[in-house]
């Protein structure tokens, strides 16, 4: 397989190759130089739930939050 570089120094990776490895639009490669060659690295898209994991903290469980949003007058 190969690919043209565009004048914006662009190229596309052939349709086949992107079945084979699962990729989709959107998705993030992580790009490195190793040995005189560009290596691609498919990179796992970031859980916006994990990224926030941890952020809170709260002595009551999700039990005691869901009470809490759903009271009609939350304290």
């Amino acid at each position: 397989m190969k690919s043209v570089l565009s004048v914006k120094g662009q190229m596309t990776i052939p349709k086949r190759l992107r079945d084979r490895l699962g990729l989709t639009p959107g998705q993030v490669l992580g790009i490195e130089k190793g040995h005189g060659r560009i290596i691609l690295q498919k990179k796992m898209a970031e859980d916006s739930i994990r990224q926030a994991r941890g952020i809170l903290q709260s002595s009551q469980s999700t039990d005691q939050w869901m009470k809490r949003l759903r009271s009609p007058h939350p304290n």
